[in-house]
């Protein structure tokens, strides 16, 4: 099973990459992480928020494909982490991949969440979306520790 995290945007600094490898390396062979990153939609260079927001959902929707689909969203469910470990539970048993969205500068279209089958909030905080990335694999990893009774998740 694939935990896809879909980031609109390019290039993460190098403590990102580290920050989510670190997680990753430590899941199991059955339990993939990977990165993907969504070009930012070009509308953007010309001004028009609208019209990138849909062209980054587009690439974020077509990403994604078949696999469960957790739209990242300040106004989303706040799960602690026995919930997502619960959620992440559901999706091995399922044996379908699952999808993490997250948008560009200006968050998500619409379409993005409703098309999503969760919507996530990480925090009531608004985060940069290069921590995200570090946050959300540190979380999921902790989620299968908890799984697995792993001393790494301490609750």
């Amino acid at each position: 099973m694939r935990l896809r995290l879909l980031a609109v945007g390019r290039r993460p600094p190098r403590w990102v990459r580290e920050g989510m490898e670190s997680f990753a390396e430590r899941l199991p062979g059955y339990l993939r992480f990977e990165l993907v990153e969504i070009a930012p939609g070009e509308a953007r260079r010309g001004g028009d928020v609208a019209r990138a927001r849909l062209q980054e959902a587009e690439r974020l929707r077509a990403a994604a494909g078949e696999a469960c689909v957790v739209a990242l969203d300040e106004r989303g469910d706040a799960w602690n982490t026995d919930q997502l470990a619960r959620r992440l539970r559901g999706w091995l048993q399922e044996g379908r991949d699952t999808a993490f969205l997250v948008g560009g500068a200006d968050g998500l279209d619409p379409s993005c969440l409703a098309a999503a089958e969760h919507a996530w909030s990480l925090s009531a905080l608004t985060l940069p979306h290069m921590l995200v990335r570090v946050i959300v694999a540190e979380q999921l990893y902790r989620a299968w520790t908890l799984l697995e009774g792993h001393p790494y998740h301490r609750g």
